[in-house]
């Protein structure tokens, strides 16, 4: 393959169809403020895949749908070749972003699209064939934990486990994805490679002034569900020495989990509880049972494996001065991964290839090519985050950064698809 070749996939690219799509799935469970509401299984969420699967037809991919609810458009030149997967997911946080997981959905259809134009073309027929896949439930906002797609696809996760899953309702994954036509049959992809891009949800790329990261790794992330259990009582009648407020006691908690990134260096330890559920939540009923979810993340292991003892030895400390029952399950331990040296290095050449600046980045954040590089050599690429905002309405990347990362995957796929990573073995984990 030469370079003439890599170049001329980027030249069939339609970049306003790329905008066109990109703008039209912002309509897909739109709210008020500018972003989107279109967690995993609901019916916004089975709409904007509908149109997903009808545009990928139109352009000439085979729709196919797993067990677990992953979507793949499948371009085969060799159906006995293993694929190239490129995505990212169409799924988003409650009063969400736009621009996450979304962007690298449609970047990937248009890229995938451009390789094959650009292969028809030419009389080439590629060492690999294409996939784009939307990943199901990679926030894990509806149905814990996240990742979930991807991971059953790379045997991470037990297929029947996730089935069962339920939300807030009782409802269960199975349930979800087959009220809004998405729970498909065994579906056999054999994997050659994957690739995906994505909002880096951060600040360092708008602050260097670099349109491209390329990750080398990720975080370690350790998350902890809590309980904590007191006793239910009046909130009028009660005295304050007499109660066992389970609130107070998970308020604490809260706090120490912020105060607890003071023992380590600046910038090397992230910590938040995002999932708080309180009972019987009345008005005029101190709380018995509070639950949370503790998300601990640092680019050093032992920095989490440090955190979480602290946690838990102040926590020991609560229950006895609060006169309250606290407890802490260890929950979605995700070790660091490193993606191949080889991909980084494809995902830097192809940045300079196209005539932009790259800077290697650590992913704080989980992604669906975190699971995939446990099984095949991925590439991953962020740009800007205005801000560095994410997950929230005010969301936003501008028109040329999404466009520059286009092109840019657009060459990793081409690459890709022409076997430049047959012979590299899937990313490594585990401690430094």
């Amino acid at each position: 393959m030469t370079i003439d070749q890599v170049q001329n996939a980027t030249h069939q690219l339609d970049v306003p169809a790329f905008l066109a799509d990109f703008r039209h799935t912002t309509t897909f469970g739109a709210t008020v403020a500018g972003g989107i509401d279109r967690q995993a299984g609901t019916s916004e969420h089975g709409a904007v895949r509908d149109w997903f699967s009808s545009r990928a037809t139109d352009l000439g991919f085979e729709i196919r749908v797993d067990q677990i609810g992953n979507v793949f458009a499948l371009w085969s030149w060799d159906p006995g070749a293993p694929y190239v997967l490129v995505g990212s997911h169409l799924d988003s946080q409650p009063l969400g972003g736009r621009f996450d997981g979304t962007y690298g959905v449609i970047a990937a259809l248009h890229a995938a699209h451009a390789v094959a134009r650009a292969a028809t073309r030419d009389g080439i027929s590629p060492g690999l064939n294409l996939a784009v896949v939307d990943w199901f439930n990679e926030e894990g906002a509806r149905f814990a934990p996240s990742i979930m797609g991807s991971s059953v696809f790379a045997g991470l996760l037990d297929l029947d486990r996730a089935l069962a899953t339920t939300d807030p309702q009782g409802v269960t994954v199975a349930e979800a994805i087959g009220a809004i036509g998405y729970r498909g049959e065994a579906v056999t992809i054999p994997t050659g490679a994957y690739a995906e891009i994505h909002i880096e949800q951060g600040r360092r790329l708008e602050q260097s002034g670099i349109p491209i990261g390329v990750v080398q790794e990720s975080w370690y992330t350790q998350k902890l569900l809590v309980r904590v259990l007191g006793e239910q009582s009046h909130t009028g009648a009660t005295a304050m020495s007499d109660r066992r407020d389970a609130l107070v006691a998970a308020a604490h908690v809260v706090l120490e989990a912020e105060q607890v990134t003071g023992e380590f260096p600046s910038g090397s330890i992230v910590t938040s509880v995002g999932k708080f559920d309180v009972q019987p939540n009345s008005p005029i009923v101190v709380p018995r049972q509070v639950d949370l979810v503790l998300d601990v993340r640092a680019d050093d292991p032992a920095h989490v494996a440090r955190a979480r003892a602290l946690l838990l030895e102040r926590m020991a400390d609560l229950a006895r001065r609060r006169n309250v029952e606290i407890s802490a399950e260890d929950f979605d331990i995700r070790p660091v991964q490193r993606f191949p040296a080889e991909g980084v290095d494809l995902g830097a050449k192809s940045a300079s290839d196209e005539g932009v600046e790259s800077m290697l980045l650590a992913t704080m954040a989980g992604h669906d090519s975190v699971a995939m590089n446990r099984i095949t050599p991925s590439v991953m690429l962020f740009v800007p985050s205005v801000d560095g905002v994410s997950h929230c309405e005010r969301e936003f990347t501008s028109d040329a950064d999404l466009v520059v990362g286009l092109r840019v995957l657009t060459q990793v796929v081409q690459r890709l698809v022409n076997r430049e990573m047959a012979e590299v073995a899937p990313g490594e984990g585990g401690p430094r």
